[in-house]
C-alpha cells in the first residue's frame, strides 16, 4: 500500500463524518496528502477548500516571534530591552523590568488576560467587556493592567497569553507601522503566504471559514463572533490557509524569514523542560529518535489548528478545523502513518 493511500485511509478512519476542516501533509515540499472537509459556511452549505481561509487562534504566536527575531538581528531590538524602556505608558504593578526574552520564553510573570489554569472558556472574557472593542494588541490592557504580577520575573514558565500581546506592542513601536502590517510585509509576503492576514470578524474578506459552537441546549451551531476578539492581536488571532502555513514552513526553514542560526535558536529549548519547552513562539515535543519536533497550535471557540514540523522524515502536517474538531487526535492518528 503507497503511503498516500495509507494516509487517506487513517484519515478517513480517524475523522469519521464529522470533521470539519483541511488537512495537509507534505514531504520534501512535495504532498502526501490535502483535503477539505465540511461548510466554510454550514447554513449556505458552502463547502470548506483547500485554500479556505481559517482562524487560528493563538498560532499567531508563532508569526509574532518571527517578526521579533527580525528585529533583533537588524538590531533594532535587543534580548534584553526592557518593557518599560520600550513601552512608555504607566504599568502599575507589572515589573518595567520583564525582557523581551522573557516575553518571547513565556518566562516574564507579567498577568495574563486569559489565564488558562483558572479558565476554561475564553468567551468568559466578554461578559463585562464586549469584544467588539479588541481590534488592536493595546485594546487589550484594560483587561491586564490592574491585575498583580503571576510571578516574579524569569522565576519559571507559564505559557501567557498577554506576553505576546504585549511584543505585539512592542513590534508596532519599533516597526513604527501596525504589527500584522509588519507581518503581511516581512513574513507572509516573503513566503507567498498570500492567503494570510488578521480581519475583523465583521468585515471578513472572501473565501474565509465561519468558526461554530455547538449550543447543547438548543441543538444547533451558532458562529463564535460574540465569544473571540473581533481582530487578532500579537497574542494570536490570525486567519490562514493549509498551504499558507505549508509555505511558512518552507519559508522559515529556508532562510527566507531569518539566517540559519535564529531559526536553530527559534526551533531549541529555550523554557519549560523536556515534558513541555517552547522554543521561540513555538513549542517542542521529543520524537522517537530524541530530536525535538517543532510545532505551533491553537484553540478558540469553535477554533482548532495543530502544524507540526518532523525533521528526520521533513514532513509537515497541518490540520485546522472551523468546528473546534480534535486535531490533536487525528494527529496522533496520523503519526503511527508518518
Amino acid at each position: 500500500m503507497s503511503i498516500e493511500k495509507a494516509i487517506e485511509e487513517t484519515i478517513e478512519e480517524a475523522i469519521g463524518s464529522d470533521f470539519c476542516g483541511c488537512v495537509s501533509i507534505k514531504k520534501d515540499g512535495s504532498i502526501l496528502f490535502q483535503h477539505a472537509y465540511g461548510y466554510a459556511d454550514k447554513p449556505n452549505q458552502i463547502p470548506n477548500r483547500i485554500d479556505t481561509k481559517f482562524p487560528t487562534a493563538s498560532a499567531g504566536k508563532a508569526f509574532v516571534a518571527v517578526g521579533i527575531l527580525q528585529l533583533i538581528e537588524r538590531g533594532k531590538l535587543k534580548w534584553d530591552d526592557t518593557l518599560g524602556s520600550l513601552l512608555n505608558r504607566d504599568w502599575k504593578g507589572i515589573d518595567r523590568e520583564i525582557t523581551v526574552r522573557q516575553l518571547l520564553t513565556h518566562t516574564s510573570g507579567i498577568p495574563d488576560y486569559f489565564d488558562e489554569s483558572v479558565m476554561d472558556d475564553y468567551a468568559e472574557l466578554w461578559v463585562e467587556y464586549p469584544n467588539y472593542k479588541i481590534r488592536r494588541s493595546a485594546d487589550l490592557l484594560p483587561l491586564f493592567l490592574d491585575k498583580p504580577m503571576m510571578y516574579p520575573r524569569g522565576e519559571r514558565f507559564l505559557y501567557n497569553n498577554t506576553g505576546y500581546a504585549v511584543l505585539g506592542l512592542i513590534l508596532e513601536e519599533v516597526a513604527g507601522v501596525p504589527f500584522d502590517d509588519y507581518l503581511q510585509e516581512q513574513v507572509f509576503l516573503p513566503c507567498g503566504m498570500t492567503g494570510t492576514g488578521y480581519y475583523e470578524l465583521d468585515r471578513l474578506p472572501a473565501g474565509c471559514a465561519n468558526a461554530y459552537i455547538y449550543d447543547d441546549a438548543r441543538k444547533e451551531y451558532y458562529t463564535n463572533i460574540y465569544s473571540v476578539d473581533v481582530k487578532g492581536t500579537g497574542a494570536g488571532g490570525a486567519f490562514t490557509t493549509v498551504l499558507d502555513v505549508d509555505r511558512f514552513w518552507e519559508g522559515l526553514l529556508e532562510g527566507r524569514l531569518l539566517s540559519d542560526s535564529m531559526v536553530e535558536q527559534m526551533l531549541a529549548r529555550q523554557s519549560g523542560d523536556e515534558n513541555c519547552s517552547y522554543g521561540y513562539g513555538v513549542w517542542l515535543k521529543v520524537g522517537e529518535d530524541g530530536g525535538l519536533i517543532p510545532y505551533f497550535q491553537g484553540f478558540d471557540p469553535g477554533v482548532s489548528f495543530l502544524s507540526r514540523y518532523y525533521p528526520s522524515q521533513r514532513t509537515s502536517c497541518t490540520l485546522v478545523s472551523n468546528l473546534g474538531c480534535n486535531v490533536w487526535e487525528l494527529e496522533r492518528a496520523l503519526k503511527k502513518v508518518l
